[in-house]
């Protein structure tokens, strides 16, 4: 099984950022953007990193295509992409990116969109969440099955039970 969690818009909380990186035993971690930290921060040490609109050090890429366990993965901020007005612009670059998995923050809105064979995953925000109260970040999982599930889980570790998502298109 091969796990990735997926944070966004933690906004300079590290101690935060540490904890939920320490509770999971995941392969991968990415970080969306918006995270108000140096690159090299300790808190941000082994996540793959994209600049979101609230980060100023100019290390950081706008985006990232990462190949995650024969899953192509398109990771972006989301404000380049104007993600709070729609996804429109955002699901035409992944298409013609051909990713399967599109992680992306900005909104502070925890949840998933499916359009065909591509998954599209906001893991909401552990500092300041918008449409909830809970404080949110993800983690996708997937096996030889086809079968990708999206957990999503509050800042103290429980399962955000609906918010599951259940995809099968490989």
């Amino acid at each position: 099984m091969t796990k990735v969690l997926i944070v966004s818009d933690t906004h300079g909380l590290t101690n935060e950022l540490i904890t939920v990186k320490e509770r999971h035993a995941v392969d991968f971690m990415i970080h969306c953007g918006d995270s108000e930290l140096e690159m090299d921060d300790m808190a941000l040490k082994d996540f793959y990193l994209v600049g979101g609109n609230c980060d100023f050090d100019s290390r950081y890429p706008d985006e990232q295509m990462l190949d995650i366990g024969g899953l192509k993965f398109f990771i972006v901020h989301g404000h380049l992409h104007h993600v709070k007005k729609d996804l429109t612009a955002l699901v035409d670059e992944a298409r013609n990116r051909e990713a399967a998995v599109i992680c992306y923050g900005h909104t502070h809105v925890a949840g998933v969109t499916q359009s065909e064979n591509q998954l599209f995953i906001n893991p909401g925000s552990i500092y300041y969440p918008k449409g909830m109260k809970e404080r949110t970040y993800a983690i996708l999982e997937w096996d030889i099955s086809n079968e990708l599930r999206v957990k999503f889980y509050n800042l103290s570790g429980e399962v955000m039970k609906e918010l599951d998502y259940l995809a099968n298109f490989r």
